[in-house]
């Protein structure tokens, strides 16, 4: 049986992404040797991906880009690139992170733009390797930004084909001709942004609105927060900074997770496409509900004993934080009391917007659920009606929708089966875990949010896991990070077949 699916296409351009790698390598390289760390890591990385990328390019060769290499060539770069960014790891020889399932664990967390962490304890590693993990999810969250508009909304996976309506534009692709001139104009806004952000915090430093602020750290968390992604050089995360910068982030996060196709035409003057998103206002209206809720909640625990402004920062950062699946923290919310962690526990299934930097099932897809879950039930009532479901004033397809409800229950059923997995595997190793404990843990890592609860908690660590069950989280970042279907349709049987 012949195959359907042009891996030679494949290895091109993943080889071609493999190459590309050296490049960000500079930037921590440059790092080491400002403050005379060990260059090694770095070089010799730089020496493997550009070896691995030119060998796969030789046996490769050139060609278009079909929906199957399309799916191939997405789940094997994702994965590829994690390998090759665990390697400085694995070099630096340093703490936890020198064990080879560690090193994979943090850069799949890295790429997936998770956050979830294995360091057991930050100040025994050198300043590059720590801005080397804060590469990795800038990468990544640029990679999907590219990925979701250039690819995913095209294979129309999971319903992403929906963002093209959503954002009035009839192919997103074509902000410019070219996909490479589309990834340039979205790549530019991306890094835009972030430069606006060092700028801000490094002046609230100067201006000793930020003590702790440094130049360092002003640019090491501006490539993880625009990239939703949350990791931090400090081990309180943003609980090391001022509440003057824990606000000033909030902002900075929503951004992240909105629309940058929207986002794009909003700096081009053009606001109506943004006010006008049902997405968008549904996002909104969804931070806002689950912060009030939150800050009710620890208003009313005596155990919290926060200040007003304490409560509203903390409950308006950690939601915001954990919805957009940043994984940032300012207060340990393992702490609170049960039902703010289930507020929390819930915003991690929702999401940001399609065509961001985002992870989770995104809004886009729970506003179709909603809104087909009420037309079933009007025409459950009224069943010769004919009531259609739109979005944005536009009508739904019925397969998209029936693709939607299917992309939701596969997330759910492997959320659940993962879960199992944690508790099971947590006994066997003499880890004692709740269910909830299990479930959060299993809801970070395979919707890429970071922290979770009880020993995966926002200041704590991964590496308490038994190796299997780290095993099993690097492919749940894997898999949850480039939206499930990329990679389940690689064991089909039709997939590889003609």
């Amino acid at each position: 049986m012949s195959s359907a699916v042009d891996w030679r296409i494949c290895a091109t351009l993943v080889g071609t992404v493999l190459k590309w790698i050296s490049v960000p390598l500079g930037f921590p390289l440059l790092i080491a040797i400002y403050y005379g760390e060990a260059l090694s890591p770095f070089l010799v990385t730089m020496l493997v991906s550009i070896l691995a990328g030119e060998a796969l390019c030789r046996v490769g060769t050139e060609g278009r880009l079909g929906p199957r290499e399309a799916f191939l060539m997405v789940a094997v770069s994702w994965f590829a690139v994690a390998a090759i960014g665990a390697i400085p790891f694995v070099l630096a020889g340093t703490g936890s992170l020198a064990h080879p399932i560690n090193a994979l664990f943090e850069s799949m967390s890295g790429v997936t733009t998770t956050g979830a962490t294995v360091i057991t304890d930050f100040g025994i590693h050198e300043r590059s390797i720590m801005m080397w993990r804060q590469v990795l999810q800038y990468l990544g969250g640029l990679g999907i930004l590219v990925l979701a508009t250039a690819i995913l909304s095209q294979i129309g996976v999971g319903g992403a084909q929906l963002m093209e309506s959503e954002t009035q534009t009839q192919d997103v692709n074509r902000l410019a001709p070219r996909i490479a001139q589309t990834a340039r104009l979205l790549g530019e806004l991306y890094v835009g942004i972030t430069l606006v952000l060092i700028a801000i915090l490094y002046g609230m430093h100067l201006v000793g609105l930020a003590p702790n602020m440094g130049l360092y750290n002003a640019i090491a968390h501006p490539l993880t927060t625009i990239a939703t992604a949350g990791f931090s050089p400090e081990p309180n995360s943003i609980a090391a900074f001022s509440p003057a910068v824990q606000w000033t982030l909030v902002p900075f996060m929503i951004i992240g997770a909105t629309n940058f196709v929207l986002i794009y035409f909003a700096l081009q003057g053009n606001w109506q496409r943004l006010i006008k998103s049902e997405e968008f206002r549904f996002y909104i209206a969804l931070l806002g509900l689950l912060g009030a809720i939150t800050a009710i909640l620890l208003f009313f625990d005596d155990s919290y004993g926060g200040s007003i402004e304490a409560t509203v920062r903390h409950s308006v950062f950690n939601t915001v934080s954990i919805m957009t699946t940043t994984g940032y923290a300012n207060a340990d919310f393992d702490l609170w009391e049960r039902g703010a962690k289930h507020v929390l526990f819930v915003a991690m299934f929702i999401g940001g917007m399609a065509g961001s930097t985002t992870c989770s099932i995104k809004t886009l897809r729970w506003l179709v659920v909603i809104k087909g879950f009420r037309r079933d039930l009007f025409t459950s009532i009224h069943p010769e009606a004919i009531r259609p479901v739109r979005l944005s004033g536009e009508v739904i397809d019925e397969d998209t929708i029936r693709d939607i409800y299917a992309f939701a229950l596969v997330n759910i059923l492997l959320f659940a089966a993962a879960t199992v997995f944690i508790v099971v595997d947590g006994a066997r190793a003499g880890i004692l875990l709740s269910e909830f404990d299990a479930m959060g843990a299993a809801a970070a890592t395979f919707l890429n949010i970071g922290p979770a609860f009880g020993i995966a908690g926002p200041f704590g660590t991964y590496d308490t896991f038994p190796t299997t069950t780290k095993l099993v989280m690097i492919v749940l970042m894997w898999i949850g990070r480039i939206e499930v279907i990329p990679v389940l349709v690689l064991f089909t049987r039709a997939f590889w077949s003609s």
